[in-house]
């Protein structure tokens, strides 16, 4: 039985307006206190909520009641928005 040809393929090229520019690669990184600050907002949430629940809800701030679980998960999502912005 013969043998098909086998087709050669061009090599894709991407549109100029599509590519990413230089000037997007020549982005500095992150300044150090970026990761710093973002796992520093993680502890201190995780140690908030942790606390909140071993106090049985008198600490860290009693008068705040459910106030102090918007205060441990925000720190927590303020550091993911860091993270979100670490190079």
């Amino acid at each position: 039985m013969p043998k098909s040809q086998v087709r050669k393929k061009k090599v894709y090229t991407p549109p100029t307006d599509l590519r990413p520019s230089s000037t997007a690669a020549a982005k500095k990184p992150s300044p150090l206190w970026l990761p710093v600050t973002a796992v520093a907002l993680i502890v201190v949430g995780i140690l908030w909520l942790v606390v909140y629940y071993l106090s049985d809800q008198q600490y860290p701030v009693e008068s705040w009641r459910y106030w102090n679980l918007a205060v441990g998960f925000g720190s927590m999502v303020a550091s993911l928005i860091l993270l979100a912005r670490w190079r």
